[in-house]
């Protein structure tokens, strides 16, 4: 018997499993971590920071989460907004030496934030939500800021969110959102308010597409086997049986 088209078949199969396989890794996210969104935020300006917050436990629910604001390069303006089933509280802290802001020399701001989950709230797994915080105005002499977080589960552990990035190196287990500075406008404004940036609708449509092109894949392999053993079965049909030759016709006179 000739195993050559068999040997196709599977080799067929195979390939296309591992195209599926590497498209699968290719679109499954990143392990998700509390980052910090802030849209375009320019240096001197104002910005709200959104702390995605997605919850990595299959079991337990996120009902905490604290970010501490930087106190070497303070953020006099802080305020955040009514979240539906959340506390919000704020921790004091003293600024050694005190800076000047908006004709004013500020002694204290806001060094942390705490939002906590209300009785019968939490976020689930397999789920995330976001806060939002306006805050400002933002540092001059820096490129990005860095917001450590701590993130609080039901089931009583706690994951910290503040290890720095090294320039060059691997991304670190537990990062410390960052937010990124642009450059102030060149007329010298700051731009005013920057907006919240969420991901856009199309990364959802994309996601889809993926997966469907993923199962597109896997039913083609399927198919392309089972259609490769069809077609082997009724090779070995034909040639384990006979086949008759046409008899010859008679012939007349």
């Amino acid at each position: 018997m000739n195993r050559s088209p068999r040997r196709t078949v599977l080799r067929a199969a195979t390939v296309l499993a591992v195209a599926a396989a590497t498209v699968l890794v290719a679109a499954t996210p990143a392990l998700a971590h509390v980052t910090a969104q802030a849209g375009d935020a320019k240096k001197g300006g104002y910005a709200v920071v959104t702390f995605r917050v997605p919850n990595e436990s299959d079991t337990a629910g996120t009902v905490g989460l604290t970010v501490t604001l930087p106190t070497d390069k303070p953020l006099t303006s802080v305020r955040t907004t009514p979240i539906a089933g959340w506390t919000a509280t704020t921790k004091q802290v003293a600024l050694n030496p005190p800076v000047q802001s908006g004709g004013r020399t500020i002694t204290q701001t806001i060094g942390s934030i705490t939002w906590t989950a209300n009785p019968g709230t939490r976020i689930g797994p397999g789920q995330y939500l976001d806060f939002p915080v306006s805050v400002g105005p933002m540092p001059t002499d820096t490129d990005s800021i860095s917001l450590p977080a701590s993130q609080t589960y039901d089931d009583g552990k706690v994951v910290d969110w503040n290890q720095p990035a090294v320039a060059g190196g691997a991304e670190p287990a537990h990062p410390a959102p960052v937010v990124k500075l642009t450059a102030a406008d060149a007329a010298g404004g700051h731009g005013g308010m920057a907006t919240t940036s969420t991901p856009p609708a199309a990364d959802a449509t994309d996601m889809t597409a993926r997966w469907l092109g993923i199962g597109g894949l896997l039913v083609g392999a399927v198919g392309l086997a089972l259609g490769g053993g069809a077609i082997l079965r009724s090779r070995r049909s034909t040639a384990g049986g006979r086949t008759e030759q046409p008899a010859e016709p008679e012939k007349v006179g």
